[in-house]
This record gives C-alpha cells, structure tokens and sequence, in this order.
C-alpha cells in the first residue's frame, strides 16, 4: 500500500510556507481554512483533504505531484517515480461528494414550484408597473441561492471541518463566511435548511409583498430602505448564523 508519509509531507509543506515568508495563519487565511489545520499538517498529524491539493500546489508554485511526492522535481521523473506517484495519488483518500440532486428529497420539487409560482408573480408585477431594483435583487439572489441549496449543495462536508474550527465554505464559485461560526456535519444539513427555507419564500411572498408596497406606497427609495436591505441581508444570513451556531 502506498501512502504519503505524514511527516515528510508536514515538514515540505512548513518548507514551502517559510521560502514564501508566511505564517501558519497567513497561510490558513488564503486556503480559508484554519491555522490549526495547518499546524496539523507541519506537525505530520494530518494531511489536507484531496480538494485542497491543487490550491496547495499553485500557491507555492509547483506541482500536484511535487506536492504528492514531498520534494521538488529538477529533472524528469523515470517511469518507476512516475509509477510511485500515480499509486500514491489512488491510494490518496478521497471520495467523490453526493449532492442533493442525488438523493431522494423534497427540495428540489419544492424549489421548482417556487420558481414557477414566483416567475409568474413577476410576470404579473411587470405588467402592473410593480417591479422594482428590489424586486430584482431579491428574486435574483433567492433563485441562485435556491439553486444551490436546493440541487447542488453537497450532502456531507469533508473531514477537515470536523477536526478544524473553520468558518468559510467554498464550492462551485459559491462561497459563504461566517467569521465566529464553525461549518461542521453537525450543523450543515440545518443551514443548508435555512437557506432553502429562506430562498423558497422570498422567491414565492416577495414578489406579493413587493406589489402590495408599490401600491400603497409611492415614495420608492423608502420601499428599497426598509425592506430590501433587510430581506436581502437579515434574512438570508441570520437564520443561517442562529441555526448553525445552534448545533454547532
């Protein structure tokens, strides 16, 4: 069985940080994970998960398999390194995440008669004269976020969060950071929850909501004020924030 020696990989891993001049934290802060991941990883008590090999191997500017294989390459590998490397990368733990499109489950079902009901309701603010900048922004951000949370988000996060305090989430150009909140396997299903909760009813009651504004009330800047901001951002974030810490 071909592995990585942890040690070895912990020690190339603290020489690379030190030839770039920066620290476990400074480190830390450019993969988004935590300092103390990091220090595993020097200290040989762990190695990274396999999605951050190639973030790793382009911030020090060398390759995947340097990386692999804990040392620089000067000349050509020969087909026995070569054949060394390739077993190592197979024998590397790694395993292909399920997302939620992929199992059995009502959001996704949920989220689609959300977006009929509210492209219907937008149609209808459009021909009455009732859509607004805030109307846009809010449909907008709860149709992608709903997307996401609803199809493409993953069921289970990597190891790493567990054994690491890490408070930024990246996946697929999606990106969420909660400094002071832990994302876990503890606490993600629940915040994957709020967020689908949150995007379903903004998509679906916004748009009424909007409408019922627009007519009552004319001065348009006023509306955007005390309603877009805080639906965009209160509720989209401090559900996600008050659940995640909840079972963190």
């Amino acid at each position: 069985m071909y592995e990585i020696d942890k040690q070895k990989f912990g020690a190339f891993i603290a020489s690379l940080r030190r030839e770039k001049g920066l620290t476990q934290k400074e480190l830390a802060r450019q993969l988004f994970i935590s300092d103390k991941a990091v220090s595993k990883w020097e200290t040989g008590v762990s190695i990274p998960d396999t999605a951050l090999l190639i973030p790793i191997a382009e911030l020090f500017g060398i390759t995947v398999t340097e990386l692999l294989m804990c040392q620089r390459m000067e000349q050509e590998m020969d087909a026995e390194l070569m054949e060394s490397v390739v077993k190592t990368a197979i024998s590397y733990p790694a395993q292909k995440p399920v997302r939620v499109y992929q199992v059995k489950n009502k959001w996704g079902m949920l989220y689609v008669i959300s977006l009929i009901v509210s492209c219907i309701e937008f149609l209808i603010s459009l021909m009455g004269g009732y859509v607004t900048t805030g109307l846009v922004v809010i449909t907008g951000l709860s149709m992608a976020f709903g997307g996401y949370y609803c199809f493409l988000a993953v069921m289970k996060l990597p190891p790493y969060y567990d054994e690491n305090r890490i408070s930024v989430y990246c996946d697929m150009g999606f990106e969420m950071s909660f400094p002071g909140l832990a994302f876990n396997n503890n606490n993600w299903q629940h915040i994957l929850n709020a967020g689908r909760i949150w995007a379903i009813l903004s998509m679906t009651v916004y748009p009424v909501v909007n409408a019922l504004l627009v007519i009552f009330l004319q001065e348009m800047w006023f509306l955007e004020l005390i309603l877009v901001l805080p639906a965009a951002l209160g509720g989209m974030f401090i559900p996600v924030y008050v659940v995640g810490k909840k079972y963190e």
